[in-house]
């Protein structure tokens, strides 16, 4: 009579259970073809509401296995094949494996001083308790994010520390001060707890006046300053 290959219950899905199994004693006894992990509509001998996870792999890779299965299984029991499944499967758990690895070198970067070399100028003028930078865009786009343009605040993007703001040092003199006034703007109101969409979508707004209302750009630049603190 064959044992079960449970080890310990990992986590509850909904009514999916999530398993750590015991890998080698399932392909010697059940199915060589079973690997990291498995689902019902993939290996029908797993009930129907479980994922199995195999324990030889670490705790770090085991929300991944879950990411992808929970793609295989939902489309898989929609009627979708295997082999068009995995490939939707895959992208996801890539996806979140970069998303993960992203986190992990900002945080690195952090450490060793990175962000010190990306400063580049401290805009005094602007800077009360949010510190406006000029950094060095190229390297931003190498390090962390290739889309990075223009600027950003600490409330878009996560790998910009706390309280900052950066701007491209590719903008030019005339453009920053625009670029400037819209990140400010927006920050302050994600800040009160705006979606991102209002708040981009208000600064915007506000840009465009000042553009077609240059005399007006320093005030609101300054008012702007004095909202975030």
């Amino acid at each position: 009579m064959l044992k079960k290959p449970y080890v310990k219950k990992l986590d509850q899905i909904e009514d999916i259970t999530v398993w750590i199994v015991d890998g080698k004693y399932i392909r010697q006894n059940i199915d060589e073809e079973f690997t990291n992990f498995g689902q019902h509509y993939r290996f029908r001998f797993i009930p129907k509401h479980e994922f199995w996870i195999d324990q030889e792999h670490g705790a770090g890779e085991q929300q991944f296995f879950i990411d992808h299965l929970l793609v295989e299984y939902r489309l898989m029991s929609e009627g979708v094949p295997y082999d068009k499944a995995l490939v939707k499967a895959d992208e996801v758990e890539e996806r979140e494996r970069r998303k993960a690895e992203l986190i992990r070198r900002v945080e690195s970067l952090k450490r060793k001083g990175v962000i010190e070399e990306i400063h580049e100028k401290l805009i005094k003028k602007y800077s009360g308790r949010i510190k406006v930078w000029i950094v060095k865009g190229e390297l931003v786009r190498s390090l962390f994010f290739i889309d990075f343009t223009e600027g950003g605040h600490d409330k878009v993007y996560h790998f910009i520390p706390e309280n900052e703001v950066w701007l491209d040092d590719d903008l030019s003199r005339r453009e920053m001060k625009f670029v400037l006034l819209h990140e400010l703007h927006e920050r302050h109101l994600m800040e009160l707890g705006w979606p991102y969409y209002k708040a981009h979508r208000s600064a915007s707004k506000i840009e465009y006046h000042c553009r077609h209302h240059p005399d007006e750009l320093e005030e609101n630049l300054l008012a702007e300053k004095i909202k975030n603190g």
